[in-house]
């Protein structure tokens, strides 16, 4: 592998990634060399994907986490620290959807996303960079965005408003923890693949509209997004800061 993309040697924590794209990151990032942390809120599940990556002869150790309760992640951190685990790289990927229109929305349901995909990005990124600063290790933060943190659709509000503050927050992490060697940057996945899409998938309407409103004219497959989450993680990025990259098939050009 170039030098540039060279993961050796780095750890890696991914939220959500028992499943879906979470676990196709860590796949992605492990085979680039690095040692992943992976965490999840399903200790069944997240058995499960660690022992997938070790099977696969990657390093891997997985700990429970519901980003949306901060007390959990300040343990899961100090617990990496009692383990000797300096994290290098974070991708927060970890996030739900919730579709309902915005007059029937519930403010529980509004704020749960919002405490899942916004506020858990915030605190997994706050605990990762208090250590990278004192440590003076420098590293790499990939917030996982969408294409609604630039368009909206209706009855996804929630949702649209978390991508569209992780999209403000990548920024802001730029501008404060540049000088400590540490790039914060974003990927905008188009629609992809996956099991959080799959009735849209089934739904004749909406498929059509997606291959026919993308220059690519289908739909994205999750392993096409590990490229992007390699460079953002590698050598090869680190003058690259507050940046979001789109891998949407040139969807998001034509609108």
């Amino acid at each position: 592998m170039n030098s540039l993309f060279d993961l050796t040697g780095k750890t890696a924590l991914v939220t959500g990634a028992a499943r879906g794209l979470g676990f196709s990151y860590a796949v992605g990032l492990a085979s680039a060399g690095a040692s992943i942390i992976l965490s999840d809120i399903n200790q069944d599940a997240l058995d499960s994907a660690v022992n997938e990556l070790i099977n696969r002869g990657y390093p891997a150790k997985g700990y429970l986490i519901d980003v949306s309760k901060e007390e959990q992640i300040i343990d899961a951190f100090n617990q990496m620290d009692s383990d000797h685990i300096q994290v290098d790289i974070v991708i927060n990927n970890a996030g739900i959807q919730h579709r309902q229109p915005l007059v029937e929305l519930a403010l529980k349901d509004w704020q749960r996303v919002l405490d899942i995909h916004l506020t858990g990005t915030f605190l997994v990124s706050r605990e990762a960079a208090k250590r990278m600063i004192k440590n003076k290790t420098g590293g790499k933060f990939i917030n996982i965005c969408s294409l609604t943190s630039e368009q909206a659709r209706a009855t996804v509000a929630p949702y649209t408003a978390a991508k569209g503050g992780i999209k403000m927050l990548t920024k802001s992490m730029a501008a404060e923890w540049g000088k400590h060697n540490i790039q914060a940057n974003g990927i905008g996945p188009g629609y992809i693949l996956t099991d959080m899409n799959t009735d849209l998938i089934k739904d004749e309407k909406f498929n059509s509209w997606v291959i026919n409103s993308n220059p690519a004219e289908r739909w994205g497959k999750p392993d096409e997004l590990i490229g992007t989450a390699i460079y953002l993680s590698s050598a090869a990025s680190n003058y690259v800061n507050g940046q979001i990259i789109y891998v949407d098939g040139g969807w998001l050009a034509v609108l």
